[in-house]
């Protein structure tokens, strides 16, 4: 990724005020005290009548003046680019920033500061000081960015400030472009766990699938040019007296709906270990997992809302579209924010229009009216999987006694009653961990047998 410029691209806000004024304006201390000394001196001159005084006290006040037009008049000769690697990181991640600055002017530069803008949340803004730059020359630095939280970060526009030989004027000079770094939701790899599915959920159910066991659809259809004659169906052919061959039934995908909710009543804190945060970076584990097994991924809110150019039955998880579903589901979440929303019950009317597959859910906070909202989303599901985050013990320090009431195990009983594989999460929980106990207890006697790959 490269942005930078020359000419009118590297011009500051400034240069449109009013150009020798804003060239006077950058006159440094030394290129003041010149000026003043100069006009002192020519003054004294004229009053003395000393023609010698006069002479130096004219070269004192050209001086600065001359570096301030000549600096002022070579303000587009200089070209700047930005290089991010990679220009999409995890959560607590470095990237690295390359800044490469060239002089496409004829004559050397004389002393540069480069200065980058940042957010303070990606650390301080660099500043680097450049010696001379011969004409036709260049010059990289580079810097690394770091974020702990999840977002997206604007980079620049890249600064220089433009110094002459003598130290007497420095102007400086934004460019007008700049790039964005995207911090996305941490990613923690999942054990390959068996659980329970349906056919057209997560598991061996879509291995027994007619499509993927090879099996035939039992209506034939006629001979077509160029199908395999192993196909013919000969019993067929005698009854219709044309040549007949078994349909192939086409191949049927196994579905997963990660469901993320986003209520920001349901949730209490904020910061990198706050409970939306481990929901937001859970959700984000699941979909790699299933897209890295093959199975197509749907990424749905409390809202209703998907990801922007989600298909109708979500993202497919095969070749290289799997990697950008993944881009597209990531670059979602890293911008993801609290909802004003209080209730399930727009997911509940996205998910009742047929079987999802698996689904896999992330609580905050549920109340009795959301548990049986939720409960009623499971009962449009093959399979259902809810991580709840108990906000009580997220939020309050390990040594403290729990209280009498544990609205937490009520509400994980009302969901399993459901048919939901309910897990609680505290805080300081891994995922890796929850995602083999839910199969443990999925695969457990209560289960009721069955089981998949995962």
């Amino acid at each position: 990724m490269t942005t930078g410029g020359t000419g009118p691209a590297a011009r500051g806000e400034d240069d449109d005020k009013g150009g020798p004024r804003t060239a006077l304006a950058g006159l440094t201390t030394r290129g003041r005290s010149f000026l003043a000394a100069g006009v002192a001196a020519a003054v004294c001159a004229y009053v003395l009548g000393q023609s010698d005084l006069l002479r130096v006290g004219l070269l004192l006040a050209v001086l600065p003046l001359i570096c301030a037009t000549v600096l002022y008049r070579t303000r587009y000769r200089v070209a700047g680019s930005r290089r991010l690697s990679p220009a999409r990181v995890p959560a607590a991640g470095e990237a690295r920033v390359h800044l490469r600055v060239e002089n496409v002017s004829r004559l050397p530069t004389g002393l540069l500061m480069l200065q980058d803008r940042v957010p303070y949340v990606l650390g301080p803004r660099p500043r680097f000081v450049l010696d001379r730059v011969e004409a036709g020359g260049s010059r990289e630095v580079s810097y690394r960015v770091r974020s702990d939280l999840r977002g997206r970060y604007p980079l620049g526009p890249l600064q220089l400030r433009l110094t002459d030989p003598f130290g007497l004027c420095e102007l400086t000079r934004s460019f007008s472009t700049y790039d964005t770094l995207t911090v996305i939701p941490h990613v923690e790899p999942l054990a390959s766990v068996r659980l329970s599915g349906e056919a057209q959920g997560y598991g061996d159910g879509r291995h027994r699938s007619p499509a993927l066991a090879g099996e035939d659809d039992v209506i034939p259809r006629g001979y077509r040019h160029g199908d395999d004659l192993r196909r013919v169906h000969w019993r067929s052919t005698a009854r219709y007296g044309e040549l007949m061959v078994r349909r192939e039934e086409q191949p049927r995908r196994a579905r997963c709906t990660v469901l993320l909710d986003t209520r920001g009543l349901a949730y209490d804190g904020a910061g990198p270990d706050s409970p939306f945060e481990w929901a937001v970076s859970g959700a984000a584990s699941v979909l790699v997992h299933m897209l890295e097994r093959g199975l197509t991924v749907r990424l749905l809110t409390d809202t209703g809302s998907s990801v922007p150019g989600e298909g109708a039955d979500g993202f497919a998880g095969s070749g290289q579209g799997a990697a950008d579903a993944a881009g597209l589901m990531m670059d979602t979440l890293a911008v993801i924010e609290y909802s004003d929303g209080t209730g399930l019950s727009r997911a509940y009317d996205v998910l009742r229009g047929g079987q999802e597959g698996l689904l896999v859910a992330f609580f905050g906070e549920l109340d009795e009216e959301q548990a049986a909202v939720a409960a009623k989303i499971r009962h449009r599901s093959g399979n259902a999987v809810a991580f709840v985050l108990d906000n009580e013990t997220w939020l309050r320090e390990p040594t403290d006694v729990p209280g009498p009431l544990d609205r937490q195990g009520e509400r994980l009983r009302r969901l399993r009653e459901a048919g939901w594989t309910a897990v609680s999460v505290a805080r300081g929980a891994s995922l890796d961990e929850l995602w083999r106990r839910a199969d443990r207890e999925r695969s457990g006697p209560a289960a009721g047998g069955g089981e998949g790959a995962g």
